[in-house]
């Protein structure tokens, strides 16, 4: 049984990723530092769900300190690292960029090394559809994304050129995610689906930065655990889309939200802030040429999904602290 390091697994997409990764026969080694970035109680039920499994291993550990990672280097055979830690947001990047450079860049350095010392050579590496902003659209791989307009987009082009410096100098195979907009069951409550489905749900106004006809390519959590996965995969160095490829209006969402729910939303429209992207839109064809994935979940069919978890975990959802500042 092959042993793979997943680290953040108590975010999102880390949880989802473990958990099919479990499903799939691997044994998981699941590291995340649990900060307070949100509300922590979302990150405990989500790891409740995984140490169920006998194949899960749970550790503390920050990827910023390297003496705290270097532990689980030494005393488990590694296949392959799934670095899904990060600080993630555009908005709250703005106020505390230092954190986002600590975590994104200097602890995939900490990961790469330690992968280098202890004779691990494949790395699967979270990065964002942020760094497009500007460009052309459908987004593709081969634009020159070398004006990042946030502190968030530009730790995430930092930890990718270190990712390849490692490639380069020590032969590292690394695959390069740059994931569009995830959504999902147990998802962020910092992102708009979980905090629109809350708000809506609980009849309060929902607030929408810009006219809502911004669109993102809403891509369900599912069909990204599955391409993270199959990017473990030798490839060399590969940066790669994640999307859905099918980009929607924030309107549209918020539209299909109050079907599911039966509700309507009371909305608060307030103006687009610098860093906002107004418009993302995936070109997969990599991803399908690479790994064979493409998404299966549309966007009907998960926004259901999403609205199905947070009734049947209410009581949960209404403990969660939604920070409006974020």
């Amino acid at each position: 049984m092959e042993t793979i390091l997943v680290t953040g697994a108590a975010g999102f997409i880390g949880c989802k990723t473990a958990s099919l990764l479990l499903e799939q026969g691997f044994a998981v080694v699941g590291v995340d530092n649990l900060n307070d970035y949100y509300d922590v109680r979302l990150k405990y039920y989500r790891l409740e769900t995984l140490k169920a499994n006998r194949d899960f291993t749970f550790l503390q550990a920050d990827i910023e300190s390297i003496n705290e990672l270097e532990p689980i280097f030494r005393d488990h055979t590694l296949a392959a690292v799934i670095n899904l830690a990060a600080r993630a947001g555009v908005r709250y990047s703005l106020r505390n960029p230092y954190v986002y450079m600590n975590t994104n860049l200097y602890g995939t350095l900490n990961l790469l090394e330690l992968m280098r010392k202890h004779s691990v050579n494949k790395m699967v590496l979270a990065s964002s559809s942020s760094l497009y902003a500007g460009q052309k659209m459908p987004f593709s791989e081969d634009l020159p994304v070398n004006t990042p307009i946030s502190p968030y987009a530009a730790s995430k082009k930092a930890a990718e050129m270190v990712a390849y410096t490692y490639h380069y100098l020590y032969g590292i195979d690394v695959s390069v995610l740059r994931y569009f907009t995830v959504y999902g069951p147990a998802g962020r409550p910092d992102m708009s689906p979980f905090r629109f489905i809350t708000w809506i749900e609980e009849g309060k106004e929902l607030t929408v930065y810009g006219d809502g006809s911004q669109t993102r390519d809403f891509t369900y959590v599912d069909d990204i655990a599955e391409g993270t996965i199959k990017a473990v995969q030798p490839l060399g160095f590969e940066i790669i889309n994640l999307g859905d490829s099918q980009p929607h209006a924030l309107s549209q969402l918020i539209s299909l939200i109050e079907s599911s729910l039966g509700k309507r939303a009371r909305i608060s429209y307030q103006p687009c802030q610098k860093a906002d992207m107004k418009e993302t839109w995936a070109n997969i064809a990599k991803a399908r040429k690479l790994l064979n994935w493409y998404p299966k979940t549309p966007l009907d069919e998960g926004v259901r999904g999403a609205v199905a978890w947070h009734v049947e975990h209410r009581s949960l959802v209404r403990q969660i602290d939604i920070d409006l500042s974020v």
